[in-house]
C-alpha cells in the first residue's frame, strides 16, 4: 500500500474515533511498524499546517487527535447550542492541580493537602474522565493512586505533563496555614 493511500486511511481513523489514538494503535490498524506511522503522521501534521485548511492533527504524547483549526472555533460553535455542562468547581481545579502535580497521589494526600475530604471531588474528576486510578501503593491497605488521564491533556489543551505551569509556592501562606496562623 502507497504512502498516500496509508495517510488516507488514518485520516478516516482519526476523523472517526474522535478521541486521541495511540500510535501502536494506529500500527496494529494498518499492519505497519510504528515508525512509519510515526512519518506518515508527522508528514500530514505538517501539511494541516501549511495548507489552509480547517483541521490540524495535533499530538497529545504518543497519541494524535484530528481537531478544528482554533480559528475557526466561533464559526463551528455556532452550530451547536450553548454547553450546558458545568464548569469545573474551584474544589475539582483545586484537587485536580494537586493531582496533575503530584501524581501518583493518594486520595489521602489529596485530603491531607485540601485540608477536607474529597470523596465526591475525585468521584467527578473520575466520572469526566480527567483522573484515573493508576495503581495502588505498596502499604498496608493498598490505597489507590490517581494520576490523570489523556483527557486531561486534551481538556487542557497540553501536548503533555511537561507544558504544566511551573508551580509556585507562596510559602508564607504555606507556614501560615502549617503553624494554624492567619492567612491574611
Amino acid at each position: 500500500m502507497n504512502e498516500s493511500k496509508l495517510k488516507s486511511i488514518i485520516e478516516s481513523i482519526l476523523f472517526a474515533w474522535g478521541d486521541p489514538l495511540d500510535i501502536r494503535e494506529i500500527s496494529k490498524i494498518l499492519n505497519i511498524k510504528d515508525s512509519l506511522t510515526y512519518t506518515l503522521l508527522t508528514e500530514m501534521s505538517q501539511a494541516y499546517l501549511s495548507e489552509d485548511r480547517g483541521l490540524v492533527l495535533k499530538k497529545f504524547d504518543d497519541c494524535y487527535q484530528l481537531k478544528t483549526k482554533d480559528d475557526n472555533f466561533f464559526y463551528v460553535s455556532e452550530l451547536f447550542k450553548p454547553n450546558t455542562r458545568t464548569s469545573l468547581s474551584n474544589a475539582a481545579l483545586e484537587a485536580l492541580s494537586i493531582i496533575a502535580y503530584k501524581q501518583p497521589v493518594t486520595k489521602i494526600e489529596i485530603d491531607l493537602i485540601r485540608g477536607v475530604k474529597s470523596d465526591y471531588i475525585v468521584k467527578s474528576l473520575m466520572d469526566r474522565n480527567l483522573i484515573e486510578i493508576i495503581g495502588k501503593l505498596d502499604k498496608p491497605g493498598r490505597p489507590v493512586l490517581y494520576g490523570t488521564t489523556g483527557n486531561f491533556l486534551t481538556h487542557f489543551g497540553l501536548a503533555s505533563l511537561k507544558d504544566l505551569p511551573e508551580l509556585v509556592l507562596d510559602e508564607e501562606k504555606i507556614i501560615n496555614k502549617v503553624s494554624g496562623g492567619d492567612e491574611h
